[in-house]
């Protein structure tokens, strides 16, 4: 059987080099003729037009029609990030799949949210900050949280990352409850969710009806010693409406992986309020882990090639439905 051929394709070359590294970039070359890497003008120049697949990641560009026109002979592409929001319209209106290492991506978040949750549980970050002098430490045990056992955490949204979060947090005695992003498939409120649980840790997707559904009101209602963990976007959280409510409850924690904006402005009391504690957007793939997106992919092109049905294939109506 004739090999296909096959390009990468994105805004940066040392992106793809980053995610696919050697080990991938060499697989593939042994899969399929490569072309070596094109972007954007490329594609409108006509130098892709006998390429079948393409292989990108973050910065994967988003077609014109005109730009479909040069690629007659398309058939797949296989994108080693998460979201597909910005570019799959254009090849689902020509039929062509698209596969997306958004499974692989969750991982490091839900490992990552599943260590805050573990140290939150028992006030590590709060009790680390003051264990400085030895007055303070021969008093800590007595400011420790309530620990795993028993424990009641949130998590907010009901996409990959929070399922895999679930299954991960089967290996311990709590208990989770789910409040999916859509209004109308909650069995539980928002509002029950912030004032009965220790841990509340958000997953909801990046959608503009959710832009600041986390306030004042919210926060305020939360348990005595409880944790907030945020994971998902920063404009989701009415950041003012944090910070007032963590100067006047000393313990509270939050948690923030993410902020609006990111970083957060110079000055902000997000850098200085004691029980704010800031992390540089890391819960998701860097370094090694994003190998593991571009393993996905290359699995899913050897299924492909094989004729076997996608385990990772991005389809229209998981883009409307989005939790």
């Amino acid at each position: 059987m004739e090999k296909l051929n096959g390009a990468f394709i994105g805004r940066n070359p040392n992106t793809i080099k980053n995610v696919y590294g050697e080990k991938n970039i060499k697989r593939l070359g042994e899969m399929c003729n490569m072309k070596g890497f094109f972007n954007g003008d490329d594609v409108s120049n006509g130098l892709l037009e006998d390429v079948d697949v393409l292989f990108s990641t973050w910065g994967m560009v988003c077609f014109t029609e005109e730009q479909l026109a040069k690629l007659p002979r398309l058939k797949a592409v296989f994108y080693a990030a998460g979201a597909t929001d910005n570019f799959c319209h254009p090849l689902f209106s020509h039929n062509i799949k698209l596969s997306s290492a958004w499974r692989a991506n969750a991982i490091p978040v839900a490992e990552f949210t599943l260590a805050q949750i573990t140290l939150g549980l028992k006030n590590y970050f709060n009790l680390s900050r003051d264990m400085k002098n030895f007055d303070t430490f021969k008093k800590g045990q007595q400011k420790a949280g309530c620990g795993m056992y028993g424990a009641r955490v949130a998590l907010l949204g009901a996409g990959m990352i929070s399922t895999h979060l679930q299954h991960l947090l089967e290996n311990f005695s709590v208990e989770v409850i789910v409040v999916p992003s859509h209004p109308d498939r909650r069995t539980i409120s928002l509002e029950e969710a912030f004032a009965t649980s220790q841990v509340v840790s958000n997953h909801f997707p990046d959608r503009d009806d959710n832009v600041g559904v986390f306030n004042k009101k919210l926060f305020e209602s939360m348990k005595p010693g409880a944790v907030f963990i945020n994971t998902g976007r920063g404009r989701q959280v009415n950041e003012d409406d944090l910070i007032e409510v963590m100067e006047k409850r000393p313990d509270l924690t939050a948690l923030l992986d993410v902020t609006y904006p990111e970083p957060p402005l110079e000055g902000s009391k997000l850098y200085t309020t004691p029980n704010i504690y800031l992390t540089p957007h890391i819960a998701g793939s860097l370094n090694d882990e994003l190998y593991r997106m571009s393993d996905y992919m290359v699995e899913e092109f050897e299924r492909f090639l094989r004729g076997e049905e996608l385990q990772h294939q991005v389809q229209p109506s998981m883009i409307l439905t989005a939790k």
